[in-house]
């Protein structure tokens, strides 16, 4: 079953208009309300109006109340143990750490499924099949998952790079083809270079892919294909943080399987070739 809508709401609520933002705050107070009711319902209900309501399914990307109602009721029969992040406490046991980073880092994992646009996946998959050059960008933590992209997309014959270096990365958009494509990540979607980066891919025309935390961003809002990864609160020691790369690295994994199955048999070869380069200079022969 389809789940995902209170994380959705929860994720982009302050970023919403007052309307909105109204209609999310009763929704997440009163979730089993939306199951049995219109939109025309839930606009009175909120003290706004119906319009409201289908706008709001707009701004969460959603095909309609109907898809948002379904993503709730999903919601809804979740069990209590798959819902939440915890963070560490001083003096805990090295089990208990172990358990807990478990289940953030399943939780990451589940929560970011729920909120994949499967048609902004397929774009982006035949925009990256079709491209001649795929250029990643990250900083810091995000340049770990730009780096294990390129590396995937080197092992199926597709010319990848994966730079840091502001100005290299410019010299490459500014010398780059209408066939090529930039990739940033962020997870906030607000770091400053990888803003001007796609900027720049922007206006020299290259296609641009964006993959930042669910919701609205100055980096998402310039790109031309949308991918997100869930949104989960920051704790005192940054549980959210490792959660968000391995949510980061799930979907570049989705990107990648996405990509082999289209084109199965090349893809099949291609890893062999490599396999058998990587034998050779392990073994010499």
């Amino acid at each position: 079953m389809s789940a995902g809508g209170l994380k959705m709401l929860q994720n982009m609520l302050e970023q919403l208009p007052a309307s909105e933002r109204k209609i999310a705050h009763f929704i997440l107070e009163n979730p089993r309300s939306i199951l049995d009711s219109t939109v025309n319902d839930i606009g009175i209900q909120a003290k706004t109006s119906g319009a409201a309501v289908i706008r709001l399914c707009k701004s969460l990307g959603l095909n309609g109340f109907q898809d948002l109602k379904v993503r709730i009721a999903g919601d809804l029969v979740k069990s209590v143990d798959q819902q939440g992040y915890r963070d560490i406490e001083p003096g805990e046991s090295f089990f208990s750490i172990a358990r807990k980073t478990t289940s953030n880092s399943i939780q990451s994992i589940r929560d970011t499924e729920e909120i994949i646009n499967y048609e902004e996946l397929e774009r982006a998959v035949q925009t990256l099949l079709a491209a001649q050059n795929v250029h990643f960008f990250g900083i810091g933590a995000s340049n770990i998952i730009a780096k294990d992209a390129q590396m995937k997309i080197l092992r199926i014959q597709k010319n990848a790079t994966a730079f840091t270096d502001t100005h290299l990365v410019a010299t490459i958009i500014a010398n780059a083809n209408k066939e090529d494509v930039v990739f940033c990540i962020s997870h906030s979607g607000e770091t400053a270079e990888v803003i001007k980066v796609m900027s720049l891919a922007k206006e020299r025309g290259v296609k641009t892919i964006s993959l930042t935390k669910y919701g609205q961003s100055s980096v998402a809002s310039v790109a031309d294909i949308k991918l997100f990864t869930s949104y989960s609160g920051e704790a005192a020691f940054r549980s959210g943080a490792t959660s968000s790369r391995l949510a980061q690295l799930y979907m570049i994994d989705i990107l990648f399987l996405s990509m082999a199955t289209v084109q199965y048999e090349h893809t099949i070869q291609a890893i062999d070739q490599t396999r058998e380069a990587i034998r050779f200079i392990k073994e010499g022969n």
